[in-house]
Parts: structure tokens; C-alpha cells; sequence
């Protein structure tokens, strides 16, 4: 698809997400509600959320391990423009100038790198719905408002959805075990590709699979899950500190199930999740905690302000150090889409540079 035509289909997406958040409420009872928020667990939640960074940072570390040595300090700043370009550009550019800005720094394979961004990711939606099979199957009676047969479907979903996860991660143990098995295979692509086509897909293969090289290292990919623990559990942390200071009380627990949906909404493809982040939790809010759609709306809002602002700033100014302009961010993703080594490898002066800091 053509990068305007993308941006175009992406654009009505956002604006209609926004209209559909926005379509019942009043613009002056919403800032009524903002006003009436306590602002101490917002500040707390502003710091938890800033925990989240350093906590993804480290987890990172424990992935690339396999790949070759790496610094928390770039791990962390890495983390963190990637964010801020996700909430800038669209098309989850974050996601591709993250690993590959990483591999240029500290002289690892771009390819392997970005693997490990898959496997955090599926790290992450284990975790998100394991802790949300947990509040389910836990979860008292009056927990929840709103109607019974619908969260009675919710955890049905939602236990269903945690078992095609671990049988995901499963499926990814099997074949990260053995990455050159998976070239080879790959290399029967030639039946229906050209030759040279088929060794370079076959060369991908094999070099994405050694990006999942800490799955054959128990004890590293153990504590890679362990941090997704504490992570997550931080996450939610912000969204229940959010949620009461605008007055909308659920055990912190219930949590999970706002994270769960808030989930949903952030894999909708908008610049920062806007539009599919605010519905996400005006639907939790409203449907199973009885919400007034002014406060659920005016929560969506402020709560969407600290998971991406802070972390926006912090990305800016640590692009500015980088010498990495927006547009520069935006041809690194797309020559990171369309060849990975490439915008990942830098002059040799350049990766001294990288070395030095």
C-alpha cells in the first residue's frame, strides 16, 4: 500500500475513533470532571508510568543477551524514542526505528534485534492475559457492574485468548530451538520463488530465529517473564491511580480487565493510539464499572495524557542527542521496513561515536 494512501486510511480511522468517543458527552462537564480529579494519585501515576521504561529497558537487555552485549543507558534511551516515535509517526514507526537504532549503537545484527521485539511483545500479552485469567477466575460477584452474561462472555474471551498465547509461545520455543532448521526450510521456498529470492528470505529466517536465541537460555528468558510481572502489574498500577482520582473505585485487581481492553485499543494502528486507547477505556469504565460517560471520557483523556506524554518529551529530547530529527525517524522506519541491515548499519566514525557514549 502506498505510504499516502496508508497515512489517508489511517487519518479516517483516528477521526473516527474520536467521534465515536466523543459522541455523547459534554465538552464542559468533561472539564468539570478533569477539575474535580485529585491530583496526588495522578502525580503518583505520572512516576509508576516512568517506572515502566526503565523496568522495559532491562527486560530488553535479558532478550538481546544472546545477540551480543548491550548497555542499559542505550537500552533506555532506545526504549524511549521508540515510544515517542510511535506516538508521532504513524504506522507503529516506533516499533522499527527502536531495534534497529539499538543495533546501529552497539554493532548487533538488525534483523536478530528486532526479533526480540516480537518476543516482547508476545512476552507482554502473555502476561496481560494471564493476569486478567487471574482476576476472572478470582473475582467476587460485585466486582464489576453492569450486566452478569456479559462479563460471564468477557471471561470466557479472555481465559480462551490466555490458552492461544501459551500455545503461541509454545509453537515459538519449538522453532527458535533450532534457527538453522528454520533456513533450511525456508529454502524450499524455491519451488515458487527464484533462487535468489528464496536464499534471502532463507537468510532472514534463520537470522530472525537467532534473535530468539534466549528462549534456549531458561534462565534468561525466566527472568524476561518474571519482569513482564512487575511491569505489567506497574501498568495497571497507573491506570487504577487514574481511575481513582476521577472517581471511578474498582478493586485494584479490576485493573486487569481495563488492561486487557486498553490492549485491544492500543493495537488499533492510530499515531499514539489515539481513538482506539479512549474508547477502549470509556468502554471499561462505563460498561463495567457504571461510569458517567463525562468522567469515563474525562479519565480516558488525562490517563492517555500520562501513559504518552512524559515518555514523548523524554524521546524528543533524547532524539536531539541523537542527532535524530523527526524526518530522519521517519526514513529510518521505512528503510527499516524495507531493509533491515541497511538502516541499521552506520559509517565506521558513526559507530565509534555509538561505542563512546
Amino acid at each position: 500500500m502506498q505510504p499516502r494512501v496508508r497515512n489517508a486510511l489511517i487519518f479516517l480511522l483516528t477521526l473516527g475513533l474520536l467521534g465515536v468517543f466523543l459522541r455523547s458527552v459534554n465538552v464542559a462537564d468533561v472539564w468539570g470532571e478533569t477539575r474535580r480529579a485529585n491530583p496526588w494519585p495522578l502525580l503518583l501515576a505520572i512516576a509508576v508510568t516512568g517506572v515502566t521504561y526503565a523496568i522495559r529497558a532491562l527486560r530488553w537487555q535479558y532478550l538481546l543477551a544472546p545477540i551480543g552485549p548491550t548497555r542499559f543507558g542505550t537500552a533506555f534511551r532506545t526504549t524511549v524514542i521508540g515510544f515517542a516515535a510511535t506516538f508521532l509517526l504513524p504506522a507503529r514507526a516506533g516499533e522499527v526505528i527502536r531495534p534497529y537504532l539499538l543495533a546501529r549503537r552497539e554493532g548487533l545484527n538488525a534483523t536478530a534485534a528486532f526479533a526480540t521485539i516480537i518476543l516482547e511483545r508476545l512476552f507482554d500479552l502473555i502476561t496481560v492475559l494471564l493476569l486478567f485469567a487471574w482476576f476472572v477466575l478470582t473475582a467476587a460477584p460485585d466486582a464489576v457492574s453492569g450486566d452478569p452474561a456479559l462479563f460471564a462472555r468477557v471471561k470466557l474471551g479472555g481465559l480462551a485468548a490466555a490458552g492461544v498465547a501459551l500455545a503461541g509461545a509454545a509453537v515459538l520455543f519449538t522453532l527458535a530451538g533450532h534457527p538453522e532448521r528454520m533456513g533450511r526450510m525456508a529454502l524450499r521456498i524455491e519451488r515458487v520463488l527464484p533462487a535468489r529470492l528464496a536464499q534471502i528470505v532463507a537468510r532472514f529466517v534463520e537470522t530472525f530465529a537467532q534473535g530468539l536465541a534466549v528462549m534456549r537460555q531458561p534462565r534468561r528468558m525466566l527472568i524476561a517473564l518474571a519482569l513482564s510481572v512487575p511491569l505489567w502489574l506497574a501498568i495497571a498500577a497507573g491506570i487504577w491511580l487514574t481511575s481513582q482520582a476521577f472517581h471511578i473505585t474498582f478493586p485494584f485487581p479490576a485493573s486487569f480487565l481495563v488492561t486487557t481492553l486498553l490492549a485491544v485499543g492500543v493495537a488499533v494502528p492510530t499515531p499514539g493510539a489515539v481513538g482506539g486507547f479512549h474508547l477502549a477505556y470509556q468502554i471499561a469504565a462505563e460498561v463495567f464499572f457504571a461510569a458517567p460517560a463525562d468522567r469515563a471520557v474525562g479519565a480516558a483523556i488525562v490517563l492517555h495524557a500520562i501513559s504518552f506524554v512524559p515518555v514523548t518529551l523524554l524521546g524528543i529530547y533524547f532524539m536531539a542527542r541523537e542527532g535524530l530529527t523527526l524526518s530522519g525517524a521517519r526514513r529510518m522506519a521505512e528503510e527499516g521496513r524495507q531493509d533491515p541491515e541497511a538502516s541499521a548499519t552506520p559509517p565506521v566514525g558513526h559507530q565509534a561515536e555509538g561505542r563512546a557514549r
